[in-house]
């Protein structure tokens, strides 16, 4: 089982010609209400992917929509809890390219859940999967380790919060080139064009974690995959971008639910390029999710050239 400790948010897209400048008052060609956070993202993909996926959470009483999709979708909702306090939003600003800028409220994921009731049936051979918008995300990871299970870890977005979990005792880190530099402590490659200028970013990660596996995104550019046996490259798949939103989480809970059921590394980065490239074909985060079969045309060949 996967045990995915994440956000829940209600998302809110405004359809913009550009993103809004300091001082500037912008109107919106459209707005749409969605289901998002990144932890929900996730536990959507991990689930239609058919990984067997609980999601442990926070939400207020305006949370219902949340729920009603991850059970749809084959998520285990019982141990999400409700909090006193409004659930968590995202303010999403998408331009006609498909690029975002994401302002976010964290209302109930500021809850943190008790550590033993989140992990509460889980040991040796689960997994728990993290990211970084939600409370009590440090102590969560710290009883994993302690009960053998092998972590995941999404550290977005990047704070000195991400920075202070015990990332060397992860079994994977998944990351983009902004939380990577951040991580390396190094600056994201001026002028880059090709996947191989952010080899370095990957290659000092690798050095500072080598018992992990580091997956590192690129969006268009792909995606690298590195460990003690060398480096993995996969490119994205060419698509028309309606909304990149959510194809990050896409990509994650793809790639980890292949890489659980014993796929190999380049397997398991080559199903998580596909979803994510459907992802961004459709407006909305967890809505936008393909279904497993979706992807496994999309890979015979059938929905692309």
């Amino acid at each position: 089982m996967i045990l995915n400790y994440g956000s829940l948010n209600l998302d809110e897209t405004f359809a913009v010609p550009h993103m809004v400048r300091p001082g500037e008052t912008l109107s919106s060609a459209g707005l749409e209400r969605h289901c998002g956070g990144k932890g929900m993202n996730q536990s959507i993909a991990l689930a239609r992917a058919g990984a067997v996926v609980a999601h442990a959470g926070s939400i207020g009483e305006d949370g219902g929509m949340l729920t009603s999709l991850l059970r749809q979708s084959g998520v285990d909702i019982s141990r999400i809890r409700a909090a006193d306090c409004p659930t968590g939003r995202a303010i999403i600003q998408v331009e006609d390219s498909g690029q975002n800028a994401i302002l976010l409220y964290p209302g109930a994921n500021a809850a943190a859940l008790d550590p033993m009731q989140a992990l509460e049936g889980c040991g040796a051979g689960d997994w728990l999967l993290v990211q970084n918008e939600t409370a009590g995300t440090g102590d969560v990871f710290r009883e994993a380790v302690r009960r053998n299970m092998k972590v995941a870890v999404n550290p977005s977005p990047f704070d000195e919060r991400a920075a202070a979990l015990p990332l060397e005792q992860a079994a994977c880190l998944l990351v983009n080139e902004g939380e990577s530099a951040a991580l390396a402590g190094l600056p994201v490659p001026e002028g880059a064009r090709t996947a191989e200028d952010y080899l370095p970013l990957l290659r000092d990660l690798c050095r500072r974690f080598p018992r992990t596996a580091v997956v590192l995104t690129l969006g268009g550019l792909g995606a690298w995959y590195g460990d003690a046996a060398g480096e993995r490259y996969q490119p994205a798949f060419s698509v028309r971008a309606v909304d990149t939103t959510g194809a990050g989480d896409t990509f994650t809970g793809y790639f980890l639910a292949a890489l659980t059921r014993g796929e190999s590394p380049a397997d398991a980065m080559r199903w998580g390029a596909a979803a994510a490239a459907l992802a961004v074909t459709r407006p909305g985060a967890g809505e936008a999710v393909p279904l497993r079969d979706e992807v496994e045309r999309f890979l015979s060949g059938e929905n692309h050239s």
